[in-house]
């Protein structure tokens, strides 16, 4: 479950005591790109949400090259809370915490061959969402790749981190050559934002999944085309 409005990166750098680090900050015409510290300012978006572009401004998307110990925790926090609040992204209820560090240690070791790229989003060194982007595709679609897991904890919504997330997941996709990407969602509000995005509706398959606490859920398919690298 995803919030926000996607939109399209622009190079940002920020000073640290220790080094120069080049961080991405995603751009629409609903989020300004810098906001000078103590700036306050806010922006509404067309779906009604508001974003406080400080907080815009300390969110940091970043790969993870492996999943330790406490990426797997703090990542197994989000999924635990968003299965909790509804999401259908292949879990049922119950969903305690290890269940959920499970899936991703189960990815741990793909993560590490390259197969996927796992992306977080980070404020004050707590990750406050992640996608994922499966690279390994069959032989004959080596320029595809699908995203999965997007997700952003409830505590985290409507910051517009959905939208850096769906960025960078694209960024890193086209960097790594794929020029095709495949996602579905159950959920509409999830569907409105990959539209925003530039992303195209395939279609609905009626009665795919289940929903956490039960009961039969469609999901609709997305694409996009992405330029070469």
């Amino acid at each position: 479950m995803i919030e926000g409005t996607p939109g399209s990166f622009a190079a940002q750098w920020t000073d640290s005591p220790h080094s120069r680090r080049l961080t991405r900050a995603a751009r629409s015409d609903h989020v300004a790109k810098f906001v000078p510290p103590g700036g306050g300012l806010r922006k509404t978006a067309a779906n009604g949400a508001r974003y406080d572009l400080r907080v815009m401004s300390a969110i940091e998307v970043t790969t993870l090259a492996t999943l330790g110990a406490a990426e797997i925790a703090a990542l197994a926090t989000v999924l635990q809370d968003c299965v909790q609040s509804g999401a259908s992204v292949s879990f049922m209820l119950p969903m305690p915490l290890e269940k959920a560090a499970g899936y991703w240690r189960g990815l741990a070791g793909a993560v590490e061959r390259g197969e996927v790229i796992v992306l977080a989003a980070y404020q004050g060194g707590a990750i406050l969402g992640t996608v994922s982007l499966l690279l390994q595709q069959p032989e004959n679609q080596p320029h595809r790749a699908d995203v999965v897991k997007m997700l952003v904890h409830r505590a985290a919504r409507r910051r517009g981190i959905g939208a850096r997330l769906l960025a960078a997941v694209e960024e890193a996709a086209r960097r790594a050559g794929k020029t095709l990407l495949v996602l579905d969602t159950a959920s509409a509000d999830a569907a409105s934002v990959y539209a925003s995005g530039g992303w195209q509706r395939v279609g609905e398959i009626p009665d795919y999944a289940l929903w956490p606490g039960g009961g039969l859920c469609a999901t609709t398919v997305f694409y996009k085309r992405l330029p070469p690298p």
